[in-house]
């Protein structure tokens, strides 16, 4: 995480924003494109992307209250697998949305959506899934995903998986049996 401010200000404005109920709450952060978040070809740094989705994800933690019991227990969150899709570039001080939800979970890993959405047309700028679970390591496992649910008072089952995350999952799948012959 290298936007300490932009971080600082998530926690610090987290009880403005409403309440999120999970699993089917969608964060919603309003951001602008800024001089340092642009490449040589003066539009937003694709690195820059993943790093603003950190804070997506921390804000569904924030808004949904699961905060309290990852900072109690000391679960780590991991991230294992992402994928991205570029549709629109995002240009210098444009205004844009970053949409993060729930898309679906297994026993112990989750996998989380993110939209980037220009405000002015709605548009969608780069959508990404990305796999990740919370990992408790005095026990030395991820956490269930019914304990994560059962922290912020849930019961839910995990909803059909979309065919855009199957075919995430099993291109992750694919590349993680290419990194044991690496």
């Amino acid at each position: 995480m290298n936007l300490w401010l932009r971080l600082l200000w998530l926690v610090a404005t987290a009880w403005r924003r409403p309440r999120l109920a999970l699993p089917l709450g969608v964060s919603r952060l309003g951001f602008r494109v800024w001089p340092h978040d642009l490449d040589t070809s003066l539009h937003m740094n694709n690195g820059r992307y993943w790093t603003l989705m950190d804070l997506g994800r921390a804000d569904l933690m924030l808004a949904s209250g699961l905060w309290r019991s990852v900072l109690r227990r000391r679960w780590t969150p991991v991230v294992s697998a992402g994928q991205i899709r570029f549709r629109r570039e995002l240009r210098p001080f444009q205004a844009f949305d970053l949409e993060t939800r729930l898309a679906h979970w297994d026993e112990t890993r989750f996998v989380i959506e993110h939209r980037l959405v220009i405000r002015k047309t709605g548009t969608v700028a780069a959508i990404a899934l990305v796999q990740a679970g919370l990992y408790d390591r005095r026990r030395r496992s991820y956490v269930p995903m019914r304990t994560l649910l059962a922290a912020i008072g849930i019961a839910a089952e995990a909803q059909p998986m979309p065919a855009e995350v199957e075919a995430f999952l099993a291109a992750e799948h694919a590349l993680r049996g290419t990194t044991a012959s690496a």
